[in-house]
């Protein structure tokens, strides 16, 4: 069960003139609730009325807030004992609640609510070919990923295109360039900028569909690579899996995260059926409970169970799934879960509305 502990920011580190890296200090007795395997992300909370040195009065609105940031250092090993730190990359929104408070008054020493490690987008070291096509902080991840794998699979190889607007913009720059020092014939690393000109390397543009067809056979030999990373905008991961399954690639070797959806929302849900309950099973307990007019399975869970997981209810980090045990409900939207989960019947309590007058899900599958 995902819970939230309070950590002490141990580091903050500026990375560009908008994005920052926070390192949290893992004390003894929670590093194995927050061994995370590399791809992983965390959720990280302001309470309103919350009283420390970064966030005297908590968010103005009097709002909880909630953001998801993947973690970009190495996973630990198996065998041994749970991170004692634990290290994110945050980069600044536009009008960001979180992200503004991340870049401006987060401190060394300050307390922040931090969620135990969730999320499917993560790789098993083994040997073989893997790559990745990110684009700005949808390195983050991958970067835990590259390092994990090279670091404990000495057969393994890696070939990461990442696209950013500018050099100067381009996170974790030094961290990628010391893995390609250590790994300089396992690491194939290709850097496209989308708004400046390269010396060397891809002339400048985006990494679209019809781009990525073109390149990527020129690159790697795309058929032989056992695992594919996209992470970071909508429009990015959209073509760059249109380009995947145009050069042949099955889509159980596509594994994808969204970070920024830029469409319009969905339309407004049809009311669920008069007297519709919702059934839940959290943290080993369950119970039943009315749907009000226009809630999502969440949304009812929540007025009654506080401890729900969930960050940012927008279809997009996953925290909230569950399984389907029975009903029916309709997913407004789902950038999160493969389509092997939904196969399997998994939802997005989120994004999911009843179709039927009793619907029950499991937190805990």
């Amino acid at each position: 069960m995902a819970r939230f502990h309070p950590l002490r920011v141990a580091a903050v580190d500026r990375l560009t003139d908008d994005s920052v890296a926070l390192t949290f200090a893992v004390p003894e007795a929670l590093r194995e609730e927050f061994r995370h395997a590399a791809g992983q992300h965390l959720a990280l909370r302001r309470v309103p009325g919350r009283t420390d040195a970064a966030d005297p009065a908590g968010p103005a609105d009097g709002v909880e807030v909630r953001r998801t940031y993947s973690i970009c250092s190495p996973a630990p090993d198996p065998g041994g004992p749970g991170p004692g730190t634990l290290k994110v990359g945050v980069r600044l929104v536009e009008g960001g609640a979180f992200s503004t408070y991340a870049m401006k008054e987060i401190g060394v020493g300050d307390e922040l609510d931090v969620m135990t490690p969730a999320g499917r987008f993560t790789l098993d070291p083994a040997p073989g070919l893997y790559a990745a096509v990110v684009g700005g902080s949808g390195i983050t991840p991958v970067l835990s990923i590259v390092a994990t794998l090279l670091a404990r699979e000495p057969s393994a190889r890696f070939c990461l295109l990442r696209s950013d607007r500018t050099a100067a913009s381009t996170m974790f720059l030094e961290e990628l360039a010391d893995l390609k020092d250590r790994f300089p014939e396992r690491l194939q690393l290709v850097t496209a900028l989308s708004r400046e000109e390269q010396q060397a390397g891809l002339p400048s543009g985006r990494l679209d569909r019809e781009r990525l067809t073109a390149l990527l056979p020129s690159l790697l030999p795309v058929g032989q690579v056992a695992g594919w990373f996209l992470c970071g905008p909508f429009g990015l991961v959209q073509g760059a899996e249109q380009a995947l399954r145009e050069l042949g690639v099955e889509r159980s070797r596509i594994h994808e995260e969204i970070f920024h959806v830029d469409v319009a929302p969905p339309p407004t849900h049809p009311a669920a059926p008069a007297h519709s309950t919702v059934t839940a099973r959290l943290d080993g307990r369950g119970g039943s409970w009315p749907v009000r007019d226009g809630e999502s399975v969440l949304e009812t869970v929540l007025r009654n169970r506080p401890d729900a997981p969930y960050a940012c209810k927008g279809g997009v980090c996953g925290t909230c799934r569950a399984f389907l045990v029975s009903g029916e409900v309709r997913m407004d939207r789902n950038f999160a879960l493969e389509p092997e989960e939904t196969d399997a019947g998994y939802v997005l309590a989120c994004q999911s509305h009843p179709v039927t007058e009793a619907v029950e899900v499991d937190f805990d599958r």
